[in-house]
C-alpha cells in the first residue's frame, strides 16, 4: 500500500480523540513496556492485564468490544459513551494513530497510508479542530517516552537473535552439517502469532511479557534494561549446560521463536526480519 512520509514540521489536522473511529477493528501490538503501563493504569497485576485484555501471550490488545455500524468491534478499553478508560495508559500506536513510525539509519520517519490523511474519512470532525505540526501533535501525546520504549525493545529483539545466531554458528552447529536450524527459521517466520505462541510456551512467553521487575519503573529505558538483564538470565538458566547438537538446535529455535515474537509486539516486519537473519547466518557458513 502506497504511504506518505512526513517530517516533524509537516502540518496535519491531527488530534486525538477518546472515542473515534481509532477504538475500532485495529489490531494495536504491545511491547512488554506498554502491557506494564496498561497494567498500572488498570489498576491490576500486568498478568492479570494480559490474561483479559490480550491475545498471543500479551502481545496484541483485545478487540472484542460493541460493534459498530461497519460491524468492527470496539477495543476492550472502551467504554461506550465515555471513550478509553485507560487513556493516559494508552500504547505507542494509540498516541501516533494515524500516523506509523519507521526507524531508517537510527532516525524516526513518520508516515500515513495512502495520499489523503485518514482521519479526513474515518473522523470527519477534525476538520474543525486546529491544525497542528506532526511534531506538535506527538509532544500533545506524550510519545517520546513510548518511543523510547520501542526503541530499547528494538535492540532487545536483535540481544535475544544474537543468542540464536551465537546457538548455531560459535556452538559447532552449524558446522557439523545441521540444515534443520534454518529450515525452522524460515518457518517462524511464516507463522501467525497464536502458532508462534504456543510454540514459545508459557514459560518463555512469560519471561518475555511479564518481567518480575519488583520496582514501581516509570522510565521505559531503565525497565528494558532491567528486563534485558533478566532475559539474560534465563537464557544463562535454560541452556547454559547444553552438550548435544539436538539441544543446541532446540534452543536456538526456541529463542529465534522468542526474538521473531517481540517483533511482532514492536511492529516489525516479521517475515522479512526472519530471511535477513537467514540470509546473514548463511553469509557465515550456516546451511539450509
Amino acid at each position: 500500500m502506497q504511504t506518505t512520509k512526513l517530517t516533524t514540521k509537516s502540518i496535519l489536522p491531527l488530534t486525538c480523540s477518546r472515542s473515534g473511529s481509532c477504538c475500532f477493528g485495529k489490531a494495536v501490538m504491545l511491547n512488554p513496556w506498554e502491557l506494564y503501563r496498561f497494567s498500572k493504569e488498570k489498576e491490576i497485576s500486568p498478568k492479570q492485564f494480559r490474561d483479559l485484555y490480550t491475545n498471543f501471550g500479551g502481545i496484541q490488545l483485545r478487540f472484542d468490544g460493541k460493534t459498530d455500524k461497519k460491524g468492527q468491534q470496539a477495543c476492550s478499553q472502551y467504554i461506550d459513551g465515555f471513550g478509553c478508560s485507560v487513556h493516559q495508559g494508552r500504547p505507542l500506536a494509540c498516541r501516533l494513530y494515524p500516523l506509523g513510525r519507521q526507524i531508517q539509519f537510527d532516525k524516526s520517519h513518520y508516515i500515513h497510508e495512502g495520499k489523503t490523511f485518514p482521519c479526513l474519512t474515518d473522523c470527519s470532525e477534525v476538520l474543525k479542530l486546529p491544525k497542528l505540526s506532526v511534531g506538535e501533535y506527538l509532544k500533545g501525546q506524550q510519545a517520546d517516552s513510548f518511543e523510547k520504549a520501542q526503541d530499547e525493545y528494538l535492540i532487545i529483539m536483535q540481544n535475544i537473535a544474537d543468542i540464536a545466531f551465537e546457538l548455531l554458528l560459535d556452538s559447532g552447529l552449524a558446522a557439523s552439517g545441521d540444515t534443520n536450524t534454518l529450515a525452522a527459521w524460515r518457518k517462524l517466520g511464516d507463522e501467525d502469532s497464536e502458532m508462534l505462541a504456543k510454540r514459545i510456551g508459557e514459560e518463555w512467553l512469560n519471561i518475555l511479557m511479564l518481567p518480575q521487575i519488583k520496582d514501581d519503573i516509570k522510565n521505559p529505558v531503565i525497565f528494558a534494561h532491567k528486563h534485558n538483564e533478566l532475559l539474560l538470565s534465563k537464557v544463562e538458566e535454560k541452556f547454559g549446560a547444553l552438550q548435544s547438537y539436538q539441544e543446541l538446535h532446540e534452543a536456538s529455535v526456541i529463542i529465534m521463536s522468542v526474538a521473531l515474537h517481540l517483533s511482532r509486539g514492536i511492529g516489525a516486519d516479521t517475515k522479512g526480519i526472519s530471511e535477513h537473519w537467514i540470509e546473514i547466518a548463511k553469509s557465515h557458513g550456516a546451511k539450509e
